[in-house]
Order: C-alpha cells, then sequence, then structure tokens
C-alpha cells in the first residue's frame, strides 16, 4: 500500500524518520507499506511539494550542511527549495486540494511544542484531519491541549490520529491499551516521564552540582540550550496532560498542562537529592494522575521514592510509568534509554497502524 507523507517540520526527529523509513524499505515493503514522501514544510527553509516524490534523505543532508550562524538560526538565504517562506497551511491546503489524485495522505507532524496554547500544531493536525488526511505526531501539544477534540474530528472523517511519539519517546504506551487492554478502564497512572531532569538527579547524587550538570548535559547534546521546559516541569506536565486525556474515561474537553499541579527542581534541588539520600531515598520528578469525581486530576512534584522501587531504580535516561487499571491491575512500562531513534520509531510504528487499518477495511 502506497501511503503518501507530508512532513510539517524537519528538525532532528523528521530527519531521523526519513532516514528510518530508507533503512527499513524492505521490512515496510514486507508489511505491505510504501511510505513516499510528497511534502517538506518547515518554519525557517520553506516548503517543498511534488506529487512524484521527494527524496528527503538528501534534502535531510543538505540541511545538515548549513552552516550554522552561531545563533541557532541557519544562514540567510539558504532553503529547502524554491518555496521558501509558504506557510505550512499553504502546502496543506495544497495536498488536501490534490488528495484524490494520490491518496491516502498522512501528515507527519514533528513542529517544536509550544507550552503556552500547542500551536502551532493543532492548527496543522485540525486542518489536515479535516480535509481528510491521517495524521501522526511526535509533538505533546496536540495531544495535550486538544486530544478529545481532534480525536472526534478524526472519527467523523473516517482517518487516524495517533501520537505515540509524544510521551517515553515512542514506548507503546498509547497503544497498549488501545489495542491489547479491550473493556479495561485506567483508573491513574505515575511515573518519571522526563528523561533530562531523571539525569540531573542521578548526577547531583553523583557529586555534581546541579548548574555544573546541566552545563555538561547541554555541552554533550543531553539537554537543550534552552532547558526550561524540562526543569521548570512543563515537559512533564503536557505528557501528563496527554495521557490523562487519552487513557482516562472522563467527561469534558480533558485537561491542559496549565491545569496539571506543576513543581520543577528548583533553586534548591541540590540540598533536596542530598537530604533525600540521608534517609535512603532518591529523589525523582513524578509525575500523577488520577479521577476524582468524575474529573481528572494530575499533578508534577518531586518526590522521594525507595532506591529498589520501579522509579527508584531508574538511572541515567532510563523512564518509566505505572499504569492502574481495574480489571489487570497496575502494569509497568520501563523504558532504560531514550533516543531520537526510539521517537522516530514511534512515527514508523503509527504508521504500520494506519497501512493495517486501511488495509483491513479494503
Amino acid at each position: 500500500m502506497k501511503l503518501n507523507l507530508a512532513l510539517a517540520g524537519f528538525g532532528n526527529v523528521a530527519r531521523r524518520f526519513v532516514r528510518l523509513l530508507r533503512e527499513r524499505e524492505a521490512e515496510l515493503a514486507a508489511l505491505g507499506l510504501e511510505p513516499v514522501i510528497v511534502g517538506i514544510a518547515t518554519k525557517r527553509h520553506g516548503a517543498l511539494f511534488s506529487s512524484r516524490g521527494i527524496d528527503a534523505v538528501e534534502q535531510a543532508a543538505r540541511l545538515e550542511r548549513i552552516p550554522s550562524t552561531g545563533s541557532g538560526q541557519a544562514s540567510a538565504g539558504v532553503r529547502i527549495e524554491d518555496g521558501v517562506g509558504v506557510p505550512v497551511r499553504d502546502v496543506l491546503a495544497l495536498i488536501s486540494k490534490t488528495a484524490d489524485l494520490w491518496e491516502p495522505a498522512v501528515l507527519v507532524e514533528t513542529t517544536v511544542l509550544d507550552i503556552t496554547a500547542g500551536e502551532p500544531a493543532i492548527t496543522h493536525v485540525r486542518a489536515a484531519l479535516t480535509s481528510g488526511l491521517h495524521v501522526v505526531t511526535a509533538n505533546k501539544g496536540p495531544a495535550a491541549f486538544a486530544a478529545r477534540a481532534l480525536q472526534r474530528i478524526a472519527a467523523d472523517r473516517g482517518v487516524s490520529f495517533r501520537f505515540e511519539g509524544a510521551v517515553m519517546d515512542g514506548i507503546p504506551v498509547f497503544n497498549l491499551v488501545r489495542e491489547t487492554l479491550p473493556a479495561v478502564r485506567v483508573l491513574g497512572f505515575e511515573g518519571v516521564l522526563n528523561t533530562t531532569t531523571n539525569q540531573m538527579l542521578v548526577a547531583i547524587e553523583r557529586g555534581e552540582n546541579a548548574a555544573a550538570a546541566l552545563a555538561r548535559m547541554q555541552a554533550e547534546g543531553i539537554a537543550e540550550a534552552d532547558p526550561s521546559l524540562d526543569l521548570e516541569g512543563w515537559d512533564a506536565a503536557a505528557k501528563t496532560a496527554a495521557l490523562a486525556n487519552v487513557l482516562f474515561d472522563t467527561p469534558g474537553p480533558g485537561i491542559t498542562p496549565h491545569d496539571v499541579d506543576r513543581e520543577g527542581l528548583g533553586a534548591n534541588i541540590d540540598a533536596r537529592v542530598r537530604e533525600a539520600a540521608s534517609r535512603g531515598a532518591r529523589l525523582k520528578l513524578m509525575a500523577r494522575a488520577w479521577i476524582d469525581g468524575g474529573r481528572a486530576r494530575a499533578e508534577v512534584k518531586l518526590r522521594e521514592v525507595h532506591p529498589s522501587g520501579p522509579f527508584g531504580a531508574l538511572d541515567g535516561p532510563a523512564n518509566a510509568i505505572r499504569i492502574d487499571t481495574d480489571l489487570a491491575g497496575p502494569i509497568v512500562i520501563t523504558q532504560l534509554e531514550g533516543s531520537l531513534t526510539a521517537t522516530a520509531y514511534a512515527l514508523v510504528s503509527d504508521l504500520v497502524g494506519i497501512a493495517r487499518r486501511l488495509q483491513a477495511h479494503g
């Protein structure tokens, strides 16, 4: 089955994704899937559309050959194609107008998270679903701010909206519940969902101070140049909201990251880590959500945990979640090492899920 893909965003995740499609071409073909990239739209480098298909691996290599200005911006005048400056919405409009020539089509949305309102990703996803495109995304924004509204649009249009890469680098949390736990109700969950803060806390335990640990992680590319989303708990809050909106059977539009009772590492984190260690405990930034009176409640808080427990045993880039269910009991999923490849693979996995659904419906 041929699946035509339009990429909104072409950063690290999207570039690893297109290379993974190339690397696993034979395996995907064995599954009956032939992905063809027909559109790429970026914020800084313009846009490219071709119904004949684009060599996205070559486009990725071209972007990576662009010399940096040292400010995080590309050199002036560099572009992917002559469509420089074309907004993503225009590329989506073009794709939707010609979709009957080469459907089915999928939007792959990997733009940067906006913690204020989840935009522009929500607009991208909504436009694609409304136009009859399937959507896969690794962006936490759509699920954290508008999962239920977008799922309704997808259902009305008969298309898929998938976002496994939004939480835990694509370890199958949403798919686990959707595909393998029929008739089960999720009562709550808790876990360590942000690997940057977990690595910092472990580094502090081992003798580094917070500032030095962060600087080292930034130099190694582990932490972002602006790590505030991680350190202030916003990344974990977005993941918590996304999980609650999808896993809980509660009424209403769901919650947003701003509804999560949030705590970051704070200025006194070195002392708090040492105090926990003095009591034989480890300090972790824990995300938790539960149902209270028919409504979702959620928090991201620093908590002391036992070193031998499922969360206390997490070192370095590991994360884990415990999902509490009414019929299957508590289920713990642990990821020992997240990676860019794992997140990109989540997009591939979601594509396979869409292809299987389409094949099943003829």
